[in-house]
Parts: C-alpha cells; sequence; structure tokens
C-alpha cells in the first residue's frame, strides 16, 4: 500500500501526464492535446499563436489569422467588383433599358410622357443597343474575372480550414507567387479596362446619343464614366494592395510552419 504523502503526490498530478500513458487527455479548458507531439502540437501551437481565445473550434481558428481575414477581404472586393460591373450589363439603359422594368416606369419614362415618338424613339432604342454593345466585352470580361478571383480567394479560405497548408507547405510558396502574379496584373488590367471605357464614351454612338436625350430634356446619359464604373476600379485598386499584403502573409506563414516542423520533439514536451 502507498502511504499518505505518496497517495497525495498521485492525485496532484498534472493532466499533463496522461498524455505519456493514454496518449492525449481533455484539459480544464476543454481542449484536446493530439498523442503526436511533432505534428498535432506543433499545429496547435501555430493556430493558436495568431488566434488563441477567438474561436474555440480548433479548425475555425484559422478564420481568425491575418491570412484568412485577408482572404475574406479578397472576396469581398471581387465581389463587389461584380456588382458595380453587373450594373452596366444588366440593361441597355436609357428609352430600351427603362420600358422593359414595365409600370410606372413605361408610362413616366419610356411611353407617353418620354418625350419620344416615331422615328426619334427607334433611333434611341438603336443608339442604346449599340452603346450598350460597345461597353460588353469591357464589362464581361471584368465580370468574369472578379467572379474567377472571388472564387479563387474562397477555395484558399477552405483550405486554410482543412489546415492543407500545415500538411503541404509548399501550398503557401504557390499561394504567395499566385497572390504577387495576380497583384501584378491588375494594373495592366484596371488600364485597359478604363482606356476601353473611355474609348466606348468616347465614341460618335455615345455623342449621338447624349445629343438625343438631351433635345428631349435628359441629362443623366453625359459621355463620362458612371459610378459603377469608378467604384469597379477603386474596389480593383484596393484588391490589388490586398493581393500583395496576402503573399507576405503567406511567405511569412511558409516560414512559421517550417520552423515549427523543423522544432526538437524535446521542445514540445510539457
Amino acid at each position: 500500500m502507498f502511504s499518505v504523502p505518496i497517495l497525495n503526490k498521485l492525485l496532484n498530478l498534472k493532466p499533463v501526464m496522461a498524455v505519456c500513458v493514454f496518449g492525449y487527455s481533455e484539459p480544464t479548458s476543454g481542449r484536446y492535446l493530439p498523442s503526436n507531439p511533432r505534428s498535432g502540437l506543433e499545429e496547435v501551437e501555430y493556430y493558436q499563436s495568431e488566434a488563441e481565445g477567438l474561436l474555440e473550434c480548433h479548425k475555425c481558428r484559422y478564420l481568425c489569422t491575418g491570412r484568412a481575414c485577408c482572404q475574406m477581404l479578397e472576396a469581398l472586393l471581387n465581389l463587389l467588383i461584380l456588382a458595380c460591373s453587373s450594373v452596366s450589363y444588366g440593361s441597355t439603359g436609357g428609352y430600351t433599358g427603362l420600358p422593359s422594368l414595365g409600370g410606372i416606369y413605361y408610362y413616366q419614362f419610356g411611353g407617353a410622357y418620354s418625350g419620344f415618338d416615331g422615328a426619334a424613339g427607334e433611333r434611341a432604342q438603336q443608339l442604346d443597343v449599340q452603346f450598350y454593345q460597345l461597353k460588353l466585352p469591357t464589362v464581361t470580361t471584368a465580370m468574369a474575372c472578379s467572379g474567377a478571383l472571388m472564387a479563387f480567394c474562397c477555395l484558399l479560405v477552405l483550405l486554410g480550414v482543412l489546415r492543407v497548408p500545415w500538411h503541404c507547405p509548399l501550398w503557401l510558396v504557390a499561394e504567395g507567387l499566385l497572390d504577387v502574379l495576380i497583384a501584378a496584373a491588375h494594373v495592366p488590367a484596371l488600364y485597359f479596362y478604363f482606356q476601353r471605357l473611355s474609348a466606348a464614351y468616347a465614341s460618335p454612338v455615345c455623342k449621338e446619343r447624349e445629343a438625343l436625350y438631351q433635345s428631349k430634356g435628359y441629362s443623366g446619359f453625359s459621355c463620362s464614366l458612371h459610378g459603377g464604373d469608378i467604384g469597379a476600379g477603386i474596389f480593383a485598386a484596393l484588391s490589388t494592395g490586398v493581393f500583395a499584403v496576402g503573399a507576405v502573409l503567406a511567405i511569412r506563414g511558409y516560414r512559421k510552419v517550417m520552423k515549427l516542423k523543423e522544432k526538437p520533439a524535446e521542445m514540445l514536451e510539457f
């Protein structure tokens, strides 16, 4: 039988001792300590260093890291670019676009009170369609690129939650390179975006359309960039900076993972 001092010492053993015997323990905080110190404990340290105490779920802690916040911001900005570009894509605008809404819009703007009748109405419809076709390739390209980038950012968040970068650190290098390429590609993309839109607004079709609407008392059809075009450009410029920051965070994450994986096993013992 054990003496009283020995029993007291056995009863006062810390839960960490159970790790050596049973392979895992459940401390008072309710967190799980895996049995493999070379993989599990390093991984816990990797995520706890950036998201300690914010989310209790081990997998969901990634959402509080700097990389995850950066990726979610990238997805949000590309969603805003998609929304701004869809304004020009959804309707031809003017006399042609408003009647398609039906109801009061037709009678106030596209019908008897619009000021367009006969040849003037037909010409307004033709100019609306022609101007819409001039902007359509640029707007469609912007929507496709922003949608693809938004899906890419959501994929990065999912891979981070599944801890793929921890199990395959080279993915962080690939992610950083992709972020650099995307950030660099935004510069010529913005240039061509505004160049093509400016060419469409400077075309004879737009000038004739503007003059026709002004002759009927409409002043909202000037040949200049509208709010949706400017908003898409602003969000794309912000996205350039966010992708650059994401590249830096990815490289830092790679260095941190490699440092933790090279840490001696005795440094991980409690």
